[in-house]
């Protein structure tokens, strides 16, 4: 499995790991502290990710997920030590609300799949997390703070992910470059806003997201908030009302 992870650097104890050989282009984020580190997002499970961290870290390795979602919690297996969010706890226990069938036709879309890997193998993460996770919490890794900010809309568990120290917010499937997801079952426009109103607020210096393009900069969280409060203002902001575009980025109702 070769080359599946490409790794940058964001500073000298911060890396980006990503999955650039399949279409969502998945990333991950390793923080090191002094104490132990975290790593935000697991990917997608077709690779050892444990692996790849092993070689950015001496420290314990606490797992965590922007969101219960396949491609988020793929590596989960390789780390006991999880948190997860209150709202999608059951996800992980027997009530994921995607079939393995519709997962596996996901995970071998449009992807350069390692030679040796089997889809038919594949499965979805289960267990239970160590510590359950609620709005504000912070988590210390020793010299580094991350404070915990509930974002729903995308999923109803969403997380965001502070460091103010830094500057740096963890957008997971919040923010990013492309098509921003609200439009399946789980997915909630209104309390999307109210997550892009929360972030917005911020003084961010760098933004990171969990898919795509990493050129991305924190005016975009600005102009998210204002598209969503313009669909409102529309009576746009509900299922079912089509897909809206706006160059570096879109949204799917």
């Amino acid at each position: 499995m070769d080359n599946w992870f490409t790794i940058d650097e964001i500073d000298a104890n911060t890396y980006i790991i990503s999955e650039y050989r399949h279409w969502e282009e998945t990333h991950c984020y390793l923080l090191n502290g002094n104490a132990r580190s975290l790593l935000i997002d697991t990917g997608l499970g077709i690779s050892n990710i444990y692996e790849e961290v092993l070689k950015l870290t001496d420290k314990p390795i606490t797992a965590v997920a922007t969101h219960i979602h396949w491609d988020h919690i793929g590596g989960h297996k390789y780390f006991p030590d999880f948190y997860a969010q209150a709202d999608e706890v059951e996800w992980l226990n027997g009530k994921f609300p995607l079939s393995i069938e519709t997962i596996r036709e996901m995970v071998v879309d449009r992807c350069d799949l390692p030679e040796d890997f089997c889809v038919n193998d594949y499965e979805v993460f289960q267990g239970m997390p160590i510590r359950v996770l609620t709005d504000h919490d912070i988590i210390d890794i020793g010299g580094r703070e991350i404070e915990v900010l509930h974002t729903p809309g995308h999923s109803p568990g969403h997380l965001c992910f502070w460091e103010k120290g830094r500057g740096y917010l963890f957008t997971g499937d919040l923010v990013y470059k492309g098509i921003l997801f609200a439009y399946y079952p789980s997915t909630d426009p209104e309390a999307y806003l109210d997550s892009l109103e929360k972030v917005a607020a911020l003084s961010v210096k760098k933004v990171f997201p969990a898919h795509h393009s990493l050129d991305i900069k924190p005016e975009i969280l600005i102009r998210m908030r204002e598209v969503f409060r313009n669909l409102k203002a529309d009576g746009e902001l509900h299922h079912g009302s089509g897909t809206f575009n706006y160059g570096d980025f879109g949204v799917w109702l």
